[in-house]
């Protein structure tokens, strides 16, 4: 048979199998299993006969989302909870993986905009970090004590605000999703300037190793997870731009859903750069070494479970997206 006529004969009955997707609560299990049953038929035809066709990818798409209805209300087992981070995590991040390479270089290229920008011109520092806080790290610098933001405050509850507000910020980062690609590259912008003028104004000053110590052994993790939250947002903008083979309403679905686990994925990070910027941050006296050692460790950790992890696990046919 050809492909033509394959699809000539089946699409108005893939149309109802979409309709049985996107009513699945109110379609009896019958209706849900004899549709599954036909569908993945239909699916291993297709595989066998046209493999590298869009019409494969369109079954194998519409099947793997009845499949997920189906069995959506399924008793979870404990288990899921190490699953989650082990598999579904990491499975998703594959997924964005193209997502994660354009965060990282948007962030990328606003931060060299933002050094440069600084270099060139300082009081861009200020219009950015505004006049109070450029004020407060000069008088620290004078004083000694370039990092001396971090030493003030009870450490308890600088862990709070500053892990809540981490947090807050990835949410931002994916929430602006909603918005298309744009809103989510709008607040990689901001944040990619901001530290580029912020270490260019250090450098200006003298103090780029010493507040470089400081700023990114919490700031490895922070800014790792603000990219891979910003590569969420860019997955649940992607999701309703650019459909595929889906209808619209069903792609944003699958880019949230894949988006969300992501940006979830992200909370134990910021967590850790909130104990990290609140408890150790502030003891500039550590040794260089230590401080190194720490930010090499969180670096090593991110390009493993963000990168190496999840293409270990699609080589070896382990993920559940």
């Amino acid at each position: 048979m050809k492909e033509v006529t394959f699809i000539r004969r089946n699409i108005d009955k893939w149309k109802e199998t979409e309709k049985v997707v996107d009513n699945a609560a109110s379609q009896s299990p019958d209706v849900l299993a004899d549709t599954y049953t036909d569908l993945t038929a239909d699916l291993a035809f297709s595989q066998t006969h046209f493999p590298n066709s869009r019409i494969t990818i369109y079954l194998n798409n519409l099947a793997s989302a009845l499949h997920n209805t189906i069995y959506r209300n399924k008793r979870e087992k404990w288990s899921r909870i190490a699953t989650f981070w082990s598999r579904e995590v990491p499975a998703s991040m594959y997924g964005a993986r193209r997502e994660l390479l354009t965060s990282f270089l948007i962030f990328l290229a606003c931060a060299l905009i933002g050094a440069l920008s600084t270099l060139g011109d300082p009081d861009f520092a200020r219009l950015i970090m505004g006049n109070g806080y450029i004020d407060m790290t000069l008088n620290n610098i004078a004083r000694g004590e370039p990092m001396g933001v971090y030493a003030g405050g009870s450490e308890s509850s600088m862990f709070l605000h500053i892990t809540f507000n981490n947090i807050m910020v990835s949410f931002n980062c994916f929430i602006m999703g909603l918005f298309t690609s744009f809103g989510t590259g709008y607040m990689l912008f901001w944040n990619g300037v901001m530290i580029g003028s912020f270490e260019a104004f250090l450098y200006q000053h003298n103090v780029l190793w010493e507040s470089a110590l400081a700023i990114w052994l919490h700031g490895t993790l922070e800014i790792s997870a603000i990219i891979v939250a910003s590569a969420a947002g860019l997955v649940l903008g992607n999701g309703w731009l650019f459909p595929g083979t889906y209808s619209r309403g069903e792609s944003f679905r699958r880019g949230a859903k894949r988006g969300l686990k992501i940006v979830v994925g992200t909370m134990p990070i910021f967590i850790l750069a909130g104990f990290i910027e609140s408890f150790l941050t502030r003891h500039t006296h550590l040794p260089d070494a230590l401080r190194l050692g720490i930010i090499l460790l969180s670096l090593t950790f991110v390009i493993f479970y963000y990168i190496y992890l999840p293409y270990k696990n699609q080589r070896h046919g382990i993920s559940k997206a």
